[in-house]
């Protein structure tokens, strides 16, 4: 059995945020529900490719430029830049996933150092956290925006373990996304995925350390 890990990194985006009522905002602005996570899907994709290349941008300028190019064509009920404001702001007041305030407060009472890891902005994650009533369980609210890279880029796991003043391989990644589990057990880093869907994890990634439902089980296994 491996040593339990001193930090936890989290994912933000679908790991601790749930970002299902973003369909109800592509609704109410004339598009399909369905292009909400071919939005999402969209924008990951653009700044993978700007990684790739060795280059970075800021999720928010992303984002809204792949929304642009998802709306485009869809009858919209109202102009496209009031569209686009109207889906955005809806970012900025997601919940978090019922399982997330009590497992992170179980991990915290068990003395392990929880950070966040997003693509996004740092203040997002921070008024996300401050929602549910565990912005004071995290010590640091990690961005990519400050690590020149996107996940999965080595850059970004790297920069994390810089900020945590720890090894590599003490620090946990959790996260939904497969290639962010990738990412992170490339970059060294022990990783644990929590399958919110019910698709299967694809066997082209590396495989997670733990796979687990939710945050509660996660935090059982590593503090059992």
């Amino acid at each position: 059995m491996q040593p339990r890990p001193s930090v936890i990194v989290f994912d933000v985006n679908e790991t601790l945020s749930d970002m299902a009522p973003m369909a109800r905002r592509f609704a109410e602005v004339g598009a399909p529900e369905l292009l909400a996570r071919v939005w999402f899907a969209s924008l990951l994709r653009d700044g993978f490719a700007l990684a790739a290349a060795g280059g970075t941008e800021a999720f928010n300028r992303v984002a809204s430029g792949a929304l642009r190019a998802v709306l485009a064509g869809a009858g919209l009920s109202r102009p496209a830049d009031d569209a686009v404001e109207h889906v955005l702001s809806g970012l900025a007041g997601l919940s978090v996933h019922p399982d997330v305030p009590d497992g992170v407060r179980l991990l915290r009472r068990h003395g392990l150092r929880l950070v966040t890891l997003s693509n996004g902005s740092a203040d997002v994650a921070g008024r996300l956290l401050a929602r549910a009533g565990i912005r004071g369980e995290f010590e640091a609210l990690l961005s990519v925006d400050d690590a020149g890279a996107w996940k999965p880029a080595p850059a970004a796991y790297a920069y994390a373990g810089r900020a945590c003043s720890v090894g590599m391989g003490q620090m946990l990644l959790v996260a939904v996304h497969p290639w962010d589990i990738h990412g992170a057990h490339q970059a060294g880093m022990r990783t644990g995925w929590i399958s919110r869907q019910p698709a299967p994890y694809p066997d082209y990634f590396s495989a997670p350390d733990l796979q687990v439902p939710g945050l509660g089980a996660l935090a059982g296994q590593i503090v059992s």
